[in-house]
């Protein structure tokens, strides 16, 4: 007999399938974003169903309120040429589906391994914590003790990154209106300031403009 957490996560499972499925087949940027809003949103409820309710705030604060929203308002602020990106895309396809296949073995494989399935899945029910324990505590635990090299050098893949990705947006370009910030400090008022004498222009009105020339 199917529980109620059953029904709540192959619900949220069926969710997360459509809008990672619509992520990747929409037609419109935008709605693609927002189906990968809609993506983290019902990852989160699985991690909650799982007990990790700090990966599920952290999944909504960071990737859905901060790094979604900037890379929404990005999208539709740039005039983004969909005809062109869509050039290539059946070249490209043999590829990715084998790149995917393998990808979906792989999880499979993991998932019907020994190691994960005897542990995590063999008992089919949830595990019992004392009133005082907190995932959050056991995953900074696990996380600087038995996984602090891969998390170190995630964390310098990051910055390299960051570094890759600012060098490549301050690099000179004949396109580009790069300032000079020692340039900016530096500079007088005498440099960006000019006064101009000009004579004084008077702005007749038609009605008295036909007078006067009615007049002469």
């Amino acid at each position: 007999m199917m529980i109620f957490t059953d029904f709540v996560f192959y619900t949220l499972a069926a969710i997360l399938l459509f809008a990672s499925i619509r992520v990747i087949t929409t037609r419109n940027p935008v709605h693609a974003a927002l189906h990968l809003v809609l993506a983290f949103f019902t990852a989160a409820g699985i991690w909650l169903l799982l007990e990790a309710e700090f990966l599920a705030i952290a999944l909504v604060l960071v990737y859905v309120g901060a790094v979604m929203v900037l890379f929404l308002f990005v999208v539709m602020m740039l005039d983004i040429n969909i005809d062109k990106l869509r050039e290539g895309f059946w070249e490209y396809l043999p590829m990715a589906g084998t790149i995917g296949l393998l990808m979906a073995v792989e999880m499979v494989m993991v998932l019907a391994g020994k190691s994960t399935g005897g542990k995590y899945f063999s008992a089919g029910r949830a595990l019992v914590h004392s009133a005082d324990y907190s995932n959050t505590t056991e995953l900074g635990r696990v996380l600087y003790t038995d996984y602090l090299l891969p998390f170190e050098l995630a964390s310098v893949v990051l910055l390299v990154a960051i570094v890759a990705a600012i060098v490549l947006t301050l690099r000179d370009r004949k396109e580009s209106k790069s300032m000079n910030p020692a340039d900016q400090v530096l500079v007088k008022k005498a440099d960006r300031l000019r006064i101009v004498k000009m004579d004084a222009v008077v702005e007749v009105a038609p009605v008295e403009m036909q007078n006067l020339e009615e007049k002469s």
